[in-house]
């Protein structure tokens, strides 16, 4: 019987380990669906933001004409000040721009040119003046104003989120539960039963796959509920991208564990693995922000591979022909690391 496997029990006992440690079920459920929430909230949609200006009022009549010049312009709010009631608001922030009138018609823009509240202020406020002096645009134009799920920077943090959870979950989940039970010479004992290396090192894996579908399920279902994320493509193809995902990132973890003794040391081997992911591979800004010289080593990383599947399979709605490159790449990385972690494992 299934139940009475070698393996079968192996698995229960890392569910049994893993539902011991309150912290971990945190950081594995709670924490992505808070950071989630965190950035979806911070850098969710906005309406059109205003910008405060201010007008000096000098004795000529052209403050009144630029006063209902700037008015026209509905991003902006503009007020009449003296100079020096001008130069305070500048100086503490209230207002992103002084527009003065100058002898002979001309016009004087005062404003910190390292702001870009400022220079947005700038550019609207002469173009509402030159429009208010007579000037005719040579070319009609048109704006069409499309605000579509997909766009968004929670839809495009979102599948980064997922994988970055899945790289933690499978490196730290299986490393330092490996390297804990060395640690403590559990290993060394149960090296004296007939229990085989390879149904040790496949129960790691097989719990990280029955602790997938609630993983994916929390950070996946808490976007499209809350925040209208979209998942366009195949709910299949979006299971397998997430099943060789959490198969590559735990068998990551069991060769940075094979020959760890201590849990700092296995940290430090985690942290070195995972730090070039972190910041390379798209998580929360896109990797094609990089050099192109570096761009060979970042396309080679499994977390960039697994982040670009995941993007076109929820975003795109992508074919398999799109995903099938970048779940080679991590397929790739997962045999290598399986195999190295199987050929190099020790048990003390």
């Amino acid at each position: 019987m299934i139940s009475d496997h070698p393996l079968a029990h192996l698995t229960a006992s890392r569910f049994r380990e893993f539902l011991r440690e309150p912290e971990a079920v945190f950081w594995v459920f709670v924490f992505p669906v808070l950071l989630a929430a965190g950035l979806g909230f911070a850098f969710q949609s906005r309406p059109q933001q205003t910008i405060r200006v201010a007008v000096t009022e000098p004795a000529s009549t052209g403050s009144a004409s630029l006063l209902s010049a700037l008015a026209a312009e509905s991003s902006l709010i503009a007020e009449r000040l003296d100079d020096s009631a001008a130069h305070t608001a500048l100086r503490t922030g209230r207002v992103a721009l002084v527009v003065e009138s100058r002898p002979n018609d001309s016009v004087s823009y005062r404003y910190d040119d390292t702001r870009p509240e400022a220079r947005a202020a700038r550019m609207l406020a002469d173009a509402s003046v030159q429009r208010a002096r007579g000037r005719i645009d040579p070319v009609r134009v048109a704006d069409t104003k499309v605000r579509e799920r997909g766009s968004r920077y929670i839809d495009f943090v979102v599948p980064g989120l997922l994988g970055m959870n899945l790289m933690g979950s499978g490196i730290w989940g299986i490393g330092f539960g490996i390297v804990t039970a060395r640690s403590r010479k559990l290993l060394k004992r149960l090296a004296a039963t007939p229990m085989s290396r390879a149904h040790y090192l496949l129960s790691f894996l097989l719990f990280r796959l029955l602790l997938l579908v609630l993983e994916v399920g929390a950070l996946v279902g808490f976007g499209v509920l809350v925040f209208g994320v979209p998942l366009r493509g195949s709910v299949a193809q979006l299971a397998l991208i997430c099943l060789i995902s959490s198969l590559c990132f735990g068998a990551m973890g069991l060769l940075i564990a094979s020959r760890a003794r201590t849990v700092e040391g296995a940290s430090g081997l985690m942290n070195l693995a995972m730090l070039p992911m972190w910041v390379a591979s798209g998580v929360f800004f896109s990797a094609s922000n990089f050099p192109d010289a570096v761009q060979p080593f970042i396309q080679a990383l499994p977390l960039t591979a697994v982040n670009d599947a995941l993007r076109a399979n929820m975003l795109q709605g992508a074919g398999w022909s799109t995903v099938l490159p970048e779940l080679a790449v991590v397929a790739l990385w997962m045999t290598v690391s399986f195999a190295l972690a199987l050929k190099l494992f020790r048990w003390r």
